[in-house]
């Protein structure tokens, strides 16, 4: 495990890499967003664990995006994320659409390290024509027609996400949000933000220890305070409406109140 700072987080992001990121709610590391739209990186596939929202949407108005899979891309009650609706119509990005349960079902295929989980939930749904990975068969366990859909595992190259706590081992505490250890499971690396460093070993800490990832699955982790605005962070702070209002009128990109 590796302390650095955000811009030597981002760097290690290379063009075309898989990258596997929260929902708004949940710990968007904001900071490298902008340190990987500064450095130029490009063709990334960026796949939602299930939705995205600013954190996307800037990444794809920079040109960084080439694949966004998702089962959404919104701005939540600020509206249509800009960019992405303008990369759709434009054709500048390719969608992988898919639904939520659909996406935490392959990166639990990834986690567990099997090519993929079976899904009753899209029979019957028109995904099924514009995800040709996404393969229907019969249930080998049924006597009759039975039929089921295999997902492909999911397996990014990397996790990127922000939490409030990290000790100096590499443990990060992530609270309630789970998401975020099943994507530090799947990921072939785990680039984190944290708030703040602590001196305490998070796995010997009882009340934090099952909110922890243990640093086995962190590969990085770099301190930013604020890392996560203009979105808030659970228990911490809460989301900078003044500023998400003002992205979604005018899709303008800028620099942490710290920094400026």
């Amino acid at each position: 495990m590796r302390i650095c700072d955000p811009e030597q987080l981002a760097a290690m992001v290379p063009d075309g890499a898989t990258v596997a990121v929260p929902p708004s709610r949940s710990g968007a590391a904001m900071v490298v967003t902008r340190a990987l739209i500064s450095c130029g990186v490009r063709d990334l596939h960026l796949i939602a664990i299930p939705t995205s929202g600013i954190q996307a949407d800037m990444l794809i108005g920079a040109g960084c995006v080439g694949v966004m899979e998702a089962a959404g891309v919104t701005l939540d009650e600020f509206g249509q994320a800009p960019a992405f609706v303008s990369a759709v119509r434009a054709g500048t990005i390719r969608l992988k659409d898919s639904t939520c349960p659909a996406l935490v079902s392959a990166l639990q295929a990834g986690e567990k390290g099997i090519p993929f989980l079976p899904m009753r939930g899209l029979i019957g749904s028109d995904l099924l024509e514009h995800r040709p990975d996404y393969r229907v068969i019969d249930n080998p366990m049924a006597d009759g027609g039975d039929p089921i859909v295999l997902l492909p595992a999911i397996r990014p190259d990397f996790a990127l996400f922000h939490a409030p706590l990290a000790d100096r081992s590499g443990n990060v505490w992530i609270g309630s949000a789970r998401e975020l250890m099943t994507m530090a499971h799947a990921s072939m690396a785990t680039l984190v933000t944290v708030e703040r460093f602590t001196d305490t070993d998070l796995m010997a800490d009882p009340v934090r220890a099952s909110g922890t990832i243990p640093a086995l699955y962190v590969s990085a982790v770099a301190e930013a305070t604020l890392g996560a605005w203009p979105l808030g962070l659970d228990g911490v702070y809460e989301p900078d409406t003044t500023a998400l209002a003002a992205y979604a009128a005018g899709g303008a990109i800028w620099q942490t109140p710290a920094s400026e």
